[in-house]
């Protein structure tokens, strides 16, 4: 939803014969740049004062001059690992988000800053019959429960992007074997270290579809992940169990990166062989990922009376010695012919943030950005 952005003016101020509210002095040298009436403001402030009428005039023209709505950068095309990409930006990061193969967003990055998602040009998962799925890094859409021959059908066809109102839309070609369509939908609401991802999976088929929305996110490695774990009880006596967690088959426990906390798990990217993967269902409803003072939060809803795959894990991080990735999972839904079904995420950058070396400094660092834990 676009948001009412008020941006200064440059031109001269304005001397009005009549008193004016200290609540319309202070807005009048602003200009209102969204299609929202300035009527709204004026009746708020004194909708009788002869102020008010010039204020209206003067920001309607203003208005009309300037931009309606706050828009992020879209640049041209570029090259990135051989592929054509568009790149989207506001003031405070950039992504790229493929166009020749995906759909992926293929690197985020503050603007001083480094990309922080893996770079996978060559990694690819082979299926016998099918042909191989290239991973590529960055962020990247799967239908859940993991089924090889259906999870890893290829997307290296180009992409559908066009401009929507604050971003990109992205639309793949559709799976025939599923009858399946991936869009994903990038948008900057402000320009903020934010950006949100709303995931949509649509039937062409002529069947239903059982499945859950799997949002994947591919990290590069060396950073710390941070998984917050439920605390609340679950019956006022304190006697049923509150916090389950989901392992895979190649996952060992006492893997030494690591660290099993009462409120939060986390676990350093530094994996030189075999994998790691952990989930749990997680109504906290976000995960973070530490690199370089970066801190790369996503959050997603989590709904208590809903069935999620894996056991429940809503959340679920998985490792290797390229990458970390951090994965949320819509609820399982059943998916009509012509339906749509929809899953989001909002991502959220911070800079020169210090390391979290264990849980008391994740808890700390949680509660310092108002994440719940």
């Amino acid at each position: 939803m676009s948001k009412l952005i008020i941006k200064p003016d440059n031109s001269p101020p304005v001397k009005y014969k009549t008193p004016v509210s200290s609540k319309l002095v202070r807005c009048i040298d602003y200009t209102v740049s969204s299609a929202v009436s300035c009527e709204k403001l004026v009746e708020f402030i004194n909708p009788a004062s002869r102020g008010a009428s010039e204020f209206l005039k003067r920001s309607k023209n203003l208005a009309h001059k300037q931009a309606t709505l706050y828009n992020p950068v879209m640049l041209k095309t570029i090259q990135h690992m051989g592929l054509k990409c568009v790149q989207l930006a506001n003031e405070t990061l950039s992504m790229l988000i493929t166009q020749s193969v995906g759909p992926r967003i293929i690197t985020l990055q503050l603007n001083a800053g480094e990309n922080l998602f893996a770079q996978l040009p060559d990694t690819v998962i082979e299926t016998p019959g099918m042909e191989s799925f290239h991973l590529w890094g960055g962020h990247r859409l799967w239908h859940a429960p993991e089924i090889n021959t259906r999870t890893y059908l290829p997307d290296n066809l180009p992409v559908k992007i066009k401009q929507i109102s604050d971003g990109l839309q992205v639309e793949q070609a559709l799976e025939t074997a599923t009858g399946l369509q991936k869009t994903l939908k990038i948008t900057l609401p402000d320009n903020s270290a934010t950006v949100i991802v709303e995931h949509n999976v649509t039937n062409h088929g002529l069947w239903p579809v059982t499945c859950a929305l799997w949002a994947i996110t591919q990290m590069r490695p060396g950073g710390t992940a941070v998984l917050p774990q439920r605390t609340a009880l679950s019956d006022k006596a304190g006697l049923q169990p509150n916090r389950p967690l989901i392992l895979w088959p190649y996952t060992d426990i006492n893997n030494p990166h690591v660290t099993w906390g009462n409120k939060a798990i986390l676990f350093t990217a530094n994996m030189t062989d075999g994998a790691f993967k952990v989930g749990f269902p997680n109504p906290h409803g976000w995960l973070a990922y530490h690199l370089n003072d970066t801190l790369f939060v996503k959050q997603a809803d989590y709904d208590t009376t809903a069935v999620y795959l894996d056991y429940g894990a809503s959340t679920q991080v998985y490792c290797n010695s390229d990458f970390l990735e951090l994965e949320t999972l819509s609820p399982e839904t059943t998916i009509e012919p012509g339906a749509t079904a929809v899953h989001r995420e909002t991502w959220q950058l911070f800079p020169n943030i210090k390391k979290p070396t264990n849980e008391a400094a994740a808890v700390a660092l949680a509660a310092k950005i108002g994440l719940s834990i």
